[in-house]
């Protein structure tokens, strides 16, 4: 059977990774871009039109892709019904976590509804719900340690940054040297869905940057790819994959990874806004640092401060020592 239009240019091997949108740059000279169809370049216009980030496109392209190679069909030829059985299959089958059930559908309900104008019930029926978990938080001793046992400099001054800014992984590494204000005492991150921000840059933190700025003379990226210059190539930013394994090379060394083992980069990030929260700073204010549009989003953070906990059972003895009962 000859393949879709939709197949022709999203068929891949097994387990793909969600692939990156529109970085040519990335490209070999001998591997010329795979042509994209109609269909799919319809979609991404859509997201882009929408403000996506190239992240969210990525993974609203990999949970159309799935729902294509499952029926073998071009999703535009698939029906409602076909849908539900596919979101079924997912949950009662393969067992998908929530998290994953949800990113997939997200990608799929935004192809039929915004690609194709297709209004289905189905969308309102599948949509699990999100669990709430308690990211892990590092003490400050923790994240001295840590990062003490990361030794290439580039590694270790991004996941340096990472904590003392309170960036998310992907907004460190896409920083551009020219991205350091010394004058404002501000890094200008480019977050989710492209928003920038100024994000107040320590004075410590600074000094630092300048001594690895003299060692290592990055450009144009602060933290290029190692792999990319000793190739030769143009310059490259670190990828993801890269600073996650430095990060769990030194939780493990550390020893660290013996508590609390589910430690991630993005931890240094949630360390990061519960140790302002505990040094008094208000809740808005980290909102506003860390990139969050909901303020429910940083109020996670509470829950996770034991000086928070302290200051809330102090007030709440005090309160109830006044009873006469």
């Amino acid at each position: 059977m000859e393949k879709n239009q939709w197949e022709k240019t999203m068929s891949s091997p097994p387990n793909p990774k969600p692939e990156v949108l529109y970085q040519p740059s990335q490209q070999s000279e001998n591997k010329p871009a795979k042509p994209v169809s109609e269909l799919r370049k319809r979609m991404i216009e859509d997201m882009e039109l929408r403000g996506y980030s190239l992240g969210t496109q990525a993974h609203y392209i990999d949970g159309v892709k799935s729902l294509a190679r499952f029926y073998k069909r071009s999703p535009d030829l698939i029906g409602e019904q076909e849908v539900r059985g596919f979101f079924l299959h997912l949950k009662n089958k393969q067992k998908c976590s929530p998290s994953t059930i949800i990113l997939k559908y997200y990608g799929i309900r935004f192809f039929y509804e915004m690609t194709l104008d297709q209004k289905w019930r189905i969308f309102d029926i599948v949509k699990p719900p999100k669990r709430q978990h308690l990211p892990v938080v590092l003490s400050i001793k923790e994240v001295e340690k840590l990062l003490s046992y990361i030794t290439v400099p580039v590694y270790r001054m991004c996941l340096t940054l990472i904590y003392c800014c309170g960036l998310r992984l992907g907004e460190a590494v896409n920083l551009k040297v020219g991205d350091i204000d010394s004058d404002r005492m501000m890094v200008r991150v480019k977050g989710k869905g492209d928003k920038l921000r100024d994000v107040p840059l320590p004075q410590h933190t600074l000094i630092r940057l300048r001594q690895y700025w003299r060692l290592e003379r990055p450009s144009p990226y602060l933290f290029p790819s190692p792999y990319s210059q000793k190739s030769g190539k143009p310059s490259q930013p670190l990828t993801h994959k890269s600073l996650e394994i430095a990060f769990k090379d030194a939780l493990h060394q550390s020893g660290i990874d013996k508590t609390k083992k589910d430690a991630t980069v993005h931890t240094l990030r949630h360390s990061y806004a519960t140790h302002l929260l505990e040094c008094g700073v208000n809740l808005r204010i980290i909102q506003g640092v860390l990139g969050h549009q909901s303020p429910k989003t940083t109020a996670l953070y509470t829950h996770l401060s034991q000086k928070t906990d302290q200051i809330f059972k102090k007030a709440l003895n005090r309160l109830m020592g006044t009873l006469k009962l």
